[in-house]
């Protein structure tokens, strides 16, 4: 490493921990290795990211970054920009201010490099009907150049081995989901855009399609992953990003979230003249221990659990809208 080099990352680290003013070639060089590592490991960096149509800007001036081997659930109300980031962090719209990297590359100049390590699910089916699930995978595996492909294990493992082939004109919504699962995971891909993907699905289909997520996460695959739904973004998450009106109102994970803006509560329900009425002790206040000395010394008691807000009271919270 340069000196000048190493001087610019010595101001870096005098600025942000507070290092003595000096010039130590081995202890800048160690230090740069571990920061060039960490910033290595984001698998989709956005960067003032902004897009528009027309006056609206639907995208703006967004920035954050997704670790490989993360699920970040991408949270808002319809409209609110969702969409419209997906397609421009998979090419599908270019940037028209700030960049987009994905595995180190920038959208807007590595397109089809990085299109062909990327898994993307839309809420549009873009499958052939009149195909069988078999054709279907093997057609898209010729698209990306794979030779000696065997769709059967990607059937079997979104649970359509039996129907494989069947006209996919004859599936039913959650049975052509399935295979739109299957479908981004022909390539092997490092990183997987999906929007909405169980939205208004049975509940088979959606348990298989987030049991795959959750398999492709063990694999160190990056997910981000796109919803209005905040109980599927709390079961699937690593963090979530809240975004409303094209701009991130929060990021963090679902668990810091719910401390910081949320309430807890311990909810007992007791029989009182012959009726169950639910009772709510909040958990923060200083007398909480007391409280529930004296319940549980003077009240029947039916049930007891602990209550937590819940992601979508906490989006309200945060930006005065509800998820619709």
């Amino acid at each position: 490493m340069s000196k000048k080099r190493g001087k610019f990352f010595q101001k870096i680290l005098r600025a942000n921990f507070g290092f003595k003013s000096y010039y130590n070639s081995e202890l800048v060089n160690l230090n740069l290795k571990k920061w060039e590592d960490n910033m290595a490991k984001d698998a989709i960096v956005a960067e003032n990211l902004t897009y528009r149509y027309g006056d609206l800007t639907a995208v703006d001036h967004i920035s954050f970054a997704v670790k490989e081997g993360e699920i970040l659930g991408f949270l808002g109300p319809n409209g609110a920009g969702k969409t419209t980031t997906v397609k421009v962090l998979t090419g599908q719209f270019l940037p028209m201010e700030g960049r987009a990297l994905i595995l180190g590359k920038d959208i807007s100049k590595d397109r089809e490099e990085i299109q062909a390590e990327i898994g993307v699910c839309f809420e549009e089916k873009n499958l052939y009907e009149r195909m069988s699930a078999v054709e279907n995978l093997r057609f898209f595996a010729q698209l990306f150049g794979i030779r000696k492909f065997d769709p059967y294990p990607l059937l079997k493992k979104v649970g359509l081995e039996k129907r494989e082939k069947d006209r996919v004109e004859s599936y039913s919504k959650g049975m052509k989901q399935r295979l739109m699962v299957a479908r981004f995971l022909v390539n092997s891909p490092r990183v997987l855009f999906l929007d909405e993907p169980t939205d208004g699905l049975d509940p088979v289909s959606a348990e298989t399609i987030r049991k795959v997520i959750l398999e492709e996460r063990e694999k160190g695959v990056t997910v981000f992953l796109t919803t209005h739904e905040m109980m599927e973004a709390d079961k699937l998450s690593d963090r979530v990003a809240f975004i409303n009106e094209g701009k991130i109102a929060a990021i963090d994970t679902p668990e810091n979230l719910k401390h910081k803006f949320g309430r807890r509560a311990l909810k007992v329900r007791v029989r009182e003249k012959g009726k169950v009425v639910e009772k709510e002790l909040p958990l923060d206040e200083k007398k909480v221990a007391k409280d529930i000395i004296n319940l549980f010394a003077n009240e029947d008691i039916v049930t007891v659990h602990t209550a937590e807000a819940t992601l979508e009271e906490i989006f309200i919270k945060i930006t005065g809208r509800r998820l619709e």
